[in-house]
């Protein structure tokens, strides 16, 4: 049984962050939209389904209320912030996402602060066998992540996906088109939380605690090395990517028995590798693993 638990595991971990992975995707390798708040928003998301679920609330009410609540974020982030160029987007949604982080750790009536929320509710937990519960949890994170994937590749194929394409290689390209860009900029960040913050909660309910240490900066980077090794652009290509810097990211806990080194410094020696392969891929394959496939339109 403890080889099937850390599989369930590493596939359910697999399941939670390719929901990020595909927010992300979604936001810049459809929109271009350069988000390095990501983890700001799978904190809302986490935060918010907690809470109420912890007041007494339903599981699919919290995941609706998170998917809420970080669009609502992305809303209002995008609002002051789409009119403006690649860069100052970048430092704005990074400051969203440390900001989001910091209320977190200083609040402490509702977020409890550093001390972060316990026994966060797990669904249907009381009606399922503990031996079997891992596994009916890896089902529900793959349904939500089966039902985003499709979404997001209807909403990519559709008209509205198309304009995103057409922004993202050039804003002036969609203007010329008469697509009012700020709106369609609004539109993809904001879906593209809604879903960062649907993947948040079903982390707090699958660990059933969370804390301010738990949505570091250092999640962003993860989150964007999944999308870079897979490929900018290809919803299969952020899944690709999300699998393999899991298995760098998790994996490597394991080698400390192995090695001759500290706990602390094989921990350190796993974000190098996993800087190195991003490194490797942005030389040797700028696309990804999984490259876009561009379509012609004739008229």
């Amino acid at each position: 049984m403890g080889i099937v638990n850390l599989f369930t595991y590493f596939a359910t971990m697999m399941g939670i962050y390719g929901i990020l992975a595909l927010s992300l995707n979604f936001q810049y390798g459809h929109a271009g939209l350069v988000n390095f708040g990501v983890v700001g928003f799978f904190a809302t998301g986490a935060y918010v389904s907690a809470l109420v679920t912890l007041a007494g609330s339903p599981f699919f009410v919290g995941i609706i209320l998170a998917g809420m609540a970080g669009g609502l974020l992305g809303f209002l982030v995008a609002l002051p912030t789409s009119k403006l160029s690649i860069h100052y987007w970048a430092i704005t949604t990074l400051g969203i996402g440390e900001v989001i982080r910091l209320i977190a750790n200083n609040e402490e009536w509702l977020t409890k602060g550093p001390f972060g929320l316990v026994n966060i509710p797990q669904p249907f937990h009381q009606i399922i066998p503990t031996a079997v519960y891992p596994i009916f949890y890896l089902i529900l994170v793959l349904a939500f992540l089966l039902v985003i994937y499709v979404t997001i590749r209807l909403m990519v194929n559709s008209p509205f996906g198309r304009v995103l394409k057409a922004i993202r290689e050039e804003d002036d390209l969609a203007l010329a088109m008469g697509k009012p860009v700020f709106h369609f900029k609004v539109k993809a960040m904001t879906v593209g939380a809604a879903f960062a913050g649907i993947a948040g909660a079903l982390h707090a309910h699958y660990i059933t605690y969370i804390s301010p240490i738990d949505f570091m900066p250092l999640i962003t980077f993860i989150i964007w090395g999944m999308v870079i090794v897979g490929g900018r652009g290809n919803s299969v290509g952020a899944l690709v990517g999300t699998a393999i810097i899991v298995i760098f990211f998790n994996s490597t806990r394991y080698l400390k028995d192995l090695l001759p080194f500290s706990g602390q410094t094989v921990a350190s020696l796993r974000m190098v590798a996993i800087g190195l392969l991003i490194i490797f891929v942005v030389l040797y394959r700028s696309e990804g693993l999984v490259r876009e496939k561009k379509t012609s339109y004739t008229i």
